[in-house]
């Protein structure tokens, strides 16, 4: 006890010291720390907003009105023996998958606000639905940073399959723990799977009660908090990453990156990118595209930071989670197995694919990042893909099981 004690008035302390630093340190480059504040500001402003504004604002009204309870008995035969999470947790996944980070963490902390999943649950939801969007990665990184499409699917391939590779090893997380959740979401097994759903629909809407335009009001309102508190993290961070790079810090702790580098037979000249990309996911793929070292070691380096996601990221799901009794340590943990596993991926893809895909990626060129308009139009059309593609194979599993289990049933005894 007197050591747990210990440890947290000395975090308390570093905390502190660190950001009196950085307060002192404005002092001394202010025009940087400004100059960095209105990129972080423009970034937010241009893209942030008006990208993610239209799914914070869907997700709060298709919760509200129950369609997310419908579509969470229909996916339950899917989510549950996959990765153990109930079925609810695959409109997180579709929602993550499709507007990227963070928007998986909202969709979680609402689920266990309402109850839709147990701590445990929410914990595995954020460990693999906190996913980069396809246009950042095909777009953004691959065309934008690499000048190069065909990478994008070596990179998109590579962050998709070790994002699920983690949700199915996090699938045996907390089972001891699970034991002692008293919270259990509700559920019921009479009648058919449609019919359940319907009935999971019209008692969540029994249980909201909020006329459609007050509905409509807190949406928008609880949907523009959320991203202002974003914009802060983009804005905070963006000064942070250029005052550690000015003042020096960045050469501090440059030989120790090097060495973990150079461990893994990566160019020791990628620490910057990898320091940058630890911070904030922007800076530091942009910092390894440019980097002088060979293409599989910068696209390695840039697969880990994608997967990482950045301290940035983090800070945002920590914000949207923090009224929640969620843990960010499983988070926390599945981040950097999810950038090992990542970075792995990529450099066993490199050799293998580069020569087949190269005209896969033409259409995603087209979309662009940078075009809020285009980006909705198409993270709703993969939104309505991912749904469809999830509840295809749910129900594919729950007629199969219906089918064998009345194939049993039928069965003549012996």
């Amino acid at each position: 006890m007197y050591t747990l004690v210990i440890k947290k008035k000395l975090s308390l302390l570093l905390g502190a010291a660190f950001v009196t630093l950085l307060t002192l340190s404005l002092v001394f480059y202010p025009q940087d720390g400004v100059a960095a504040a209105e990129q972080g500001l423009k970034i937010f402003w241009e893209v942030v907003l008006p990208s993610l504004l239209p799914f914070f604002v869907l997700s709060e009204i298709i919760l509200g009105l129950g369609v997310v309870h419908f579509l969470g008995v229909l996916l339950e035969p899917l989510m549950r023996p996959l990765f153990n999470v109930p079925g609810v947790g695959a409109f997180a996944l579709s929602m993550g998958l499709a507007a990227g980070y963070p928007m998986d963490a909202v969709i979680t902390g609402k689920f266990r606000r309402g109850g839709l999943c147990t701590r445990i649950e929410g914990e595995r939801l954020l460990s693999f639905t906190n996913t980069a969007d396809p246009l950042f990665i095909f777009g953004a990184v691959a065309v934008g940073m690499f000048g190069r499409p065909d990478l994008g699917v070596i990179l998109g391939i590579a962050h998709y399959l070790s994002s699920f590779t983690v949700g199915i090893i996090y699938k045996f997380y907390g089972r001891k723990e699970e034991g002692l959740v008293i919270n259990e979401p509700p559920t019921t097994n009479q009648g058919g799977l449609i019919k359940r759903a319907v009935q999971a629909l019209f008692a969540a809407r029994a249980e909201d009660g909020r006329p459609f335009g007050r509905l409509m009001g807190d949406a928008v309102k609880e949907s523009m908090s959320t991203l202002l508190t974003i914009g802060g993290f983009i804005m905070v961070f963006a000064v942070l990453v250029k005052i550690l790079t000015l003042s020096g810090f960045l050469n501090l702790i440059t030989p120790g990156l090097e060495m973990i580098l150079n461990f893994f037979g990566i160019k020791a000249n990628l620490a910057p990118a990898l320091f940058n990309g630890i911070l904030e996911i922007d800076l530091g793929t942009m910092a390894a595209s440019k980097a002088q070292a060979p293409l599989t070691d910068c696209l390695i380096i840039a697969s880990w930071i994608i997967a990482w996601s950045g301290f940035c990221v983090h800070g945002q799901v920590a914000s949207v989670i923090h009224d929640t009794d969620i843990r960010m340590k499983p988070y926390f943990i599945a981040r950097l197995l999810h950038a090992f596993l990542a970075a792995c991926y990529t450099g066993l893809l490199f050799n293998t694919f580069k020569p087949v895909l190269a005209e896969v990626t033409g259409k995603f060129v087209a979309a662009g990042r940078f075009d809020p308009l285009a980006r909705i139009v198409f993270s709703g059309q993969q939104l309505l893909i991912i749904i469809a593609i999830l509840l295809g194979c749910s129900l594919l599993i729950y007629l199969s099981k219906r089918f064998t289990l009345v194939y049993i049933t039928k069965e003549p005894k012996k």
